[in-house]
């Protein structure tokens, strides 16, 4: 039984897509424009970048601060958590969901990439790609998944 859903649906599912969807296509440039707009903001207008990473993002929440610039591929995969913070220059390709939690500390140049591409030739000439999500939480004060509590 061929499969009749759009790529986009099987994006949003997890499963292998092409990236050719026009609704994936319209995501993306969303998604640029209000990058563009933050990254193009005085950094001290902390009101308007508040209205736009609300708009872009997810979730953005209270008392979170991420601090351009900033990129993304669509923005609402991103959920980003209250007293959350981001250095400068953080990055998300969020093909799949990006869960960061509440009182994250996330430092200058990071890059979170949940795309994923088939390890087959034929497969990944023919431009198949999936995605895994990420989730970053933190736990008893340290980030979880680290190697160890800080002193």
């Amino acid at each position: 039984m061929p499969d009749e859903r759009t790529m986009r649906e099987r994006m949003l599912a997890g499963d292998l897509y092409l990236a050719d969807d026009p609704q994936i296509g319209a995501d993306s440039r969303r998604a640029l424009g209000l990058a563009h707009r933050i990254n193009h903001t005085d950094p001290t207008d902390s009101a308007t970048l508040r209205e736009l990473f609300t708009e872009l993002l997810g979730h953005y929440g209270d008392g979170a601060e991420i601090r351009p610039p900033f990129q993304c591929d669509y923005g609402y995969q991103t959920s980003f958590g209250a007293r959350s913070f981001a250095n400068f220059g953080l990055v998300v390709l969020d093909v799949a969901t990006v869960t960061i939690g509440k009182d994250v500390q996330i430092g200058p140049g990071v890059q979170l990439l949940t795309a994923t591409h088939p390890l087959e030739p034929g497969p990944r000439r023919d431009k198949w790609e999936a995605a895994e999500p990420i989730t970053i939480a933190t736990t008893s004060g340290w980030v979880a998944g680290s190697s160890s509590a800080p002193a």
